[in-house]
């Protein structure tokens, strides 16, 4: 049976980029264009790993980690937060929320995105 996947994303070239990739590598993908929907399709579908933008619309991915680790099955799904925010502050407060990594876009192709998922999932 394939891992499911969540990419919470709302460029969307970015996420057909990574919905191609990773069906390609028998992923089952489940996608999500905004926090609000993310968090309810994490809730729904319990993915093998959540792939996690932080700045987007309804829902920032911050607040979207929050909530599921509060959720008794959200507590320990693997997330991966991949966003433009290199601040300390972000990171820090993402892994004080147990994140698998902490990727920023601008260093990682999506390639390497797809070496991290097969590591964890």
């Amino acid at each position: 049976m394939s891992k499911k996947i969540l990419i919470v994303e709302d460029e969307l070239v970015l996420l057909d980029a990574l919905r191609d990739k990773l069906t390609r590598e028998n992923y089952e993908i489940i996608e999500a264009k905004n926090g609000e929907e993310g968090l309810a399709k994490a809730l729904t579908n319990h993915p093998d790993l959540i792939l996690l933008d932080i700045m987007m619309p309804k829902m920032n991915g911050l607040d979207v980690l929050k909530k599921l680790r509060q959720d008794e099955w959200g507590k320990n799904v693997q997330v991966i937060i991949f966003t433009n925010f290199s601040e300390v502050d972000k990171i820090s407060e993402a892994l004080s929320n147990k994140v698998t990594n902490y990727l920023v876009k601008a260093d990682w192709g999506i390639d390497e995105i797809v070496k991290k998922i097969k590591e964890k999932v």
